[in-house]
């Protein structure tokens, strides 16, 4: 479902991009924080603006999780497909991954937090994260005794952790991923 489109801004004008993003930034850190049941005044204060302007932005929750986490995919998806995995040696190519990940943040925690988005999200991302460690696997730098699929679910949990760590601890973005990656990387390493 689409944000509703303020009477007063046209979807392109840069006031519209603007609110929506500090609407979307706000939305991300209270879910994140409080679940996605949070109180939507809550997410108004924390942007800065009324519940009224919300709502003309968005509708409903749907409506702004529904947003919230499609630009978590759109966002995660980007960086994925700008870190040019497929050229990137296993080791390199999945702190790659994670950083990707931890650099979306609070949006990608929302996002799995939620089966439906999580399904989504496993459909838009999962391949790509997948590829990464079936040649991990085929090249016998990975564990083989490991599927794929138990080794993504691997990773993504050390990303929502880096995630926290950076927000928890004040880890800086690099120095979360390159721990989580060395983490991952450490339980994940072929023992040949």
């Amino acid at each position: 479902m689409e944000p509703a489109t303020p009477p007063h801004a046209h979807r392109n004008s840069p006031r519209f991009d603007r609110t929506s993003a500090a609407i979307l930034d706000a939305a991300a850190r209270v879910f994140h924080e409080e679940g996605t049941g949070a109180n939507l005044a809550s997410v108004a204060a924390a942007a800065g603006i009324s519940r009224a302007t919300l709502y003309r932005y968005y509708a409903n929750r749907e409506a702004l999780l529904a947003a919230l986490s499609a630009d978590a995919l759109s966002a995660a998806a980007r960086r994925l497909s700008d870190a040019g995995l497929e050229r990137a040696g296993v080791e390199d190519a999945i702190g790659r991954v994670l950083r990707a990940l931890v650099a979306v943040g609070d949006r990608y925690a929302v996002l799995i937090s939620d089966h439906a988005m999580l399904s989504t999200a496993h459909e838009q991302l999962a391949a790509v994260i997948q590829g990464v460690l079936a040649r991990g696997i085929e090249t016998g730098v990975l564990r083989g005794d490991l599927p794929v699929e138990i080794q993504y679910e691997f990773l993504a949990g050390t990303a929502l952790n880096a995630i926290k760590i950076t927000q928890q601890h004040g880890l800086g973005l690099e120095e979360a991923s390159a721990a989580a990656a060395g983490f991952f990387l450490d339980g994940t390493r072929s023992r040949a």
